[in-house]
């Protein structure tokens, strides 16, 4: 369902430049190629963004006024994605939410008044105050560009932060203050939205545990390619059943490990193998205690057990994505690994199963590959959608 609005052109951002995405040097500077010349730019954005900012991708810039002490001149405010852009300037966020409760774009906020900002409650600082139905509401918004093709989460970063504004907001309630989480989704295709339970199981609970004394509203917006915001939002559906569900400590995970030379390793009773450089993706399931599991492959003092502790003693630790289901999802991710990699060691991880193997090696950094992000984007949200479908 959409939620028209007015038809007069809303912009936020102007002197739009684009350039190609390059890579990320540190969370808030990326380096990009504009036209000819190599630039570095900054980015307001602290979240990992691992399925947008991919290489080759277009980035939309601005030019941030005349202040020559700034290092980097340029802004970017958007990244392209299918033909889409979606934007990521985190710090005008508050804008777009604030235009939209005006334009009566959010579906349940109709009628209502922005009468504060930046609002002050004990230790507590609130975006948006608004006026609503004869009563005040304290808003926090939330910037989410974080979607599959149907289904939006947030975070896609551990966010502290984002779980103590919900508790913070939940204990107001208690004393008659009434508080409300405005999801700003950057993606129009959107049709729900769920907490990011991979990626930070504790705030998920956290939302879970406060849903009766806080008011979520998730809103998806589009942008046109002028970066002018679209006139249509969408309300989003959470599921908060299927999230009861499935945010829950098990499930699978691919772990990234990075051998920089290659060696010969002994592998218990696999017996010695050679292992070329590169970066190795292991898929695996715990229905229980998943990120003990992860903490484990973290470190290098345990006993050797699984095949991968062996590897784990020679080849460095990238990172650990949990892919947390009520089901087992090893084995077709493993399927879908070996479909996208540039080689597998037979047998390794997969003397339980009838898979050829559970370890595959790849020459690049799998989190610059566009056909890993989709491998990971499918198992942690798009599988969900016909889930969610067939369970209303």
């Amino acid at each position: 369902m959409n939620v028209s609005g007015s038809t007069i052109p809303m912009r936020f951002f102007h002197d739009i430049e684009k350039a190609a995405f390059l890579d990320r040097p540190n969370r808030f500077v990326v380096r990009c190629l504009k036209g000819n010349e190599e630039t570095a730019a900054f980015l307001p954005n602290p979240g990992r963004l691992h399925e947008l900012l991919l290489p080759g991708r277009t980035l939309y810039l601005t030019r941030d006024g005349l202040n020559v002490r700034r290092k980097y001149p340029w802004t970017v405010v958007a990244v392209e994605r299918d033909g889409t852009p979606v934007m990521l300037h985190t710090h005008r966020t508050n804008d777009v939410a604030r235009r939209l409760i005006e334009k009566d774009m959010v579906a349940g906020l109709e009628g209502a008044r922005v009468i504060g900002s930046e609002i002050a409650v004990g230790r507590s600082r609130f975006d948006l105050l608004l006026e609503h139905g004869g009563r005040e509401l304290l808003v926090e918004v939330k910037s989410c560009t974080l979607a599959g093709n149907r289904i939006a989460m947030f975070p896609d970063a551990v966010t502290a932060r984002g779980a103590r504004h919900l508790r913070e907001l939940a204990a107001l309630s208690e004393n008659g203050r009434e508080g409300a989480v405005l999801f700003v989704v950057h993606w129009p295709g959107a049709e729900y939205f769920l907490p990011d339970y991979h990626t930070d199981l504790h705030f998920a609970k956290t939302m879970l545990a406060c849903r009766d004394r806080i008011r979520f509203f998730p809103v998806s917006v589009g942008w046109n390619e002028d970066l002018a915001l679209d006139s249509k939002t969408g309300p989003l559906h959470i599921p908060w059943g299927f999230i009861e569900q499935e945010a829950e400590d098990r499930g699978s995970y691919l772990v990234i490990l990075r051998l920089r030379e290659g060696k010969h390793i002994a592998v218990g009773k696999m017996g010695t193998i050679f292992f070329p450089p590169g970066y190795y993706v292991y898929a695996e399931s715990a229905m229980a205690n998943l990120t003990a599991r992860l903490e484990r492959h973290r470190r290098l003092r345990k006993n050797l057990h699984w095949h991968i502790d062996y590897l784990r003693q020679a080849a460095a630790f990238e990172t650990a994505l949990p892919v947390r289901s009520s089901v087992p999802l090893e084995c077709p991710m493993a399927e879908a690994m070996d479909a996208v990699a540039d080689w597998r060691v037979p047998g390794f991880g997969s003397s339980d199963c009838s898979c050829p193997s559970h370890l595959f090696g790849m020459q690049s950094n799998p989190l610059h590959s566009p056909e890993f992000i989709r491998l990971l984007m499918y198992f942690r949200i798009d599988r969900l959608h016909p889930l969610l479908k067939q369970a209303g």
